[in-house]
């Protein structure tokens, strides 16, 4: 039998309701931050500007608080009306007093043995919505939580954590509706997107990410390959109201390197697919990386941006993929715009005038080894880009780092890896190196870079204030100046990085916010 969560209340203070209304106006709020990336559009840009390029340096901290575990950290918090929502790995949440860092409850999950997750126990972050807190847990379940005490409301199985289904990302509210997504695709799974009733938790749709017979894309996998064939959806994607589509990315196909068990494009593994929030029904899909034997996943956040567009105006979704290319497509109709490529790789040779890559043959994976560009890790991967509507510029950690891919042998079984390579690192080359590159929006060019020293895992933000924020795996949390990319400020925080900062406001004070090692730090002009 399950063991029951544990809820610890050390206060009955009750915050006001988080409607739909404010979630889809957030950026008339920007003293909160009241869903993933801030905004329903994905920008991860704050509109505070009490922080700027000429006082940052005074930035200290304000409080801190310490998790307890082991597994990396890397909520992105929610904000809204004093409070501060965490998740905790593996599926833990927190709310936070914003003045002191005081916890005011915690609800801890009991994790059952033999989860089983590729990349650690992690969680990145939770949702809001009327009086409810949603988190989604590794064991497979979306659990909404009461917004005062932290209490279960109700809690519902999504899938079965024992053939290796789990979830990871932050849910996505959208309407009376949690979007959630799910990660898998290295044991085998069949990936789906899911939409569930906010008031009950009842499924209201299911979108699978690999179609079965006599489903549209079916024929793109060969034999019963469908059935393994892995497309998850472990990162949280964005929505727009004038198309009502939610936008999401999908992740590589099963398994990861052998692509002769299943031939054919394997759709909709390696897309950005577009559904209607209310139904489920796909709009349109474009796929990055046809055929992946490169373990490519598109996992990244789709950023929407309305603007004129080669003479045009055109409403345009931006997307850094982690294959190495920044695309730009149209999000009505998912037409192919643009595709330049903003790190080093090999796998391409080339990308045609509608958008399909031509592949480069001795990136297969061989027995004989394969030198691949970017590695399975990519040069982007589930940290947020974040896009300032002032610069104009799209800003990406980019990771620079290859790798050599020896073939093996990949059958299926239930909650077990399923992979076909083994990764060597390129003698020389062991470390790898990074950067934060500032990208033109409109066309992909390099505005300016900051090196970093090794391939970052930490999301980004920028702010009216004329700053971008990001972290370094050698514990470092910066500031930059968003139009040269100087650097203004910055503080060893004691552990790696692997977060999403965010902004806020508080009391009439502006706060920035980062998980670092173990540690949620807030820091604000001059501490408290």
């Amino acid at each position: 039998m399950k063991p029951a969560p544990l809820l610890f209340v050390f206060s009955l203070t009750l915050p006001a309701q988080v409607p739909y209304d404010r979630i889809l106006h957030a950026a008339r709020e920007p003293q909160h931050w009241l869903t993933y990336s801030g905004t329903l559009d994905a920008h991860r840009f704050s509109a505070l500007d009490q922080i700027n390029t000429t006082n940052v340096s005074r930035l200290k901290v304000a409080w801190m608080y310490q998790i307890r575990g082991r597994h990396k950290f890397e909520a992105s918090p929610i904000v809204a009306d004093g409070v501060m929502y965490i998740s905790v790995p593996p599926s833990d949440v927190t709310a936070l007093d914003l003045r002191t860092g005081r916890p005011l409850w915690t609800y801890r999950r009991p994790i059952p043995e033999g989860v089983i997750v590729c990349c650690g126990q992690v969680n990145r972050g939770v949702a809001i919505l009327d009086g409810q807190i949603l988190v989604g847990t590794v064991d497979a379940h979306l659990v909404a939580l009461d917004l005062a005490t932290g209490r279960v409301r109700w809690d519902t199985t999504v899938a079965d954590y024992r053939t290796a289904h789990s979830i990871t990302p932050a849910p996505l509210v959208v309407k009376d509706k949690v979007i959630i997504g799910m990660a898998g695709a290295e044991y085998g799974v069949r990936g789906f997107l899911d939409a569930y009733d906010a008031r009950t938790g009842r499924r209201a749709w299911r979108f699978w990410t690999v179609p079965g017979p006599g489903e549209p894309g079916n024929e793109t996998w060969s034999g019963e390959s469908w059935k393994y064939g892995g497309a998850t959806t472990w990162v949280t994607g964005a929505y727009d109201p004038g198309t009502n589509l939610v936008y999401w990315g999908t992740g590589n196909p099963g398994p990861d390197y052998i692509g002769d068990v299943r031939q054919g494009d394997n759709l909709y593994s390696n897309c950005l697919i577009a559904l209607d929030a209310d139904s489920g029904r796909m709009k349109w899909h474009f796929q990055f990386t046809p055929h992946d034997v490169n373990d490519m996943d598109s996992n990244q956040i789709p950023v929407l941006v309305d603007a004129t567009f080669r003479g045009a105006p055109r409403k345009l979704v931006l997307f850094a993929n982690r294959n190495g290319f920044y695309y730009i497509l149209d999000r009505v109709s998912g037409q192919f715009l643009l595709a330049r490529q903003f790190a080093r790789q090999n796998w391409a040779k080339s990308i045609d005038a509608k958008g399909r890559p031509i592949p480069n043959p001795a990136t297969i994976p061989s027995v004989e080894g394969a030198l691949v560009y970017p590695d399975d890790d990519g040069t982007a991967n589930w940290f947020s880009p974040s896009y300032s509507p002032k610069t104009n510029l799209f800003y990406q950690n980019v990771r620079e780092l290859g790798g050599l891919y020896y073939r093996t042998e990949a059958v299926y079984q239930p909650g077990r890896l399923y992979l076909g390579a083994g990764r060597r690192r390129i003698p020389g080359e062991e470390e790898g190196s990074g950067a934060l590159r500032a990208l033109r929006a409109l066309t992909g060019e390099l505005a300016w870079e900051f090196k970093l020293h090794s391939p970052p895992w930490s999301g980004i933000l920028s702010t009216a204030g004329g700053l971008v924020f990001s972290g370094t795996m050698e514990g470092d949390f910066f500031a930059l100046h968003a139009e040269t990319g100087t650097p203004l400020w910055r503080i060893q925080t004691g552990g790696e990085v692997w977060a999403n900062p965010v902004s806020y406001a508080f009391e009439g004070k502006q706060y920035v916010a980062i998980a670092a090692g173990g540690t949620l730090i807030a820091f604000a002009l001059d501490g408290r």
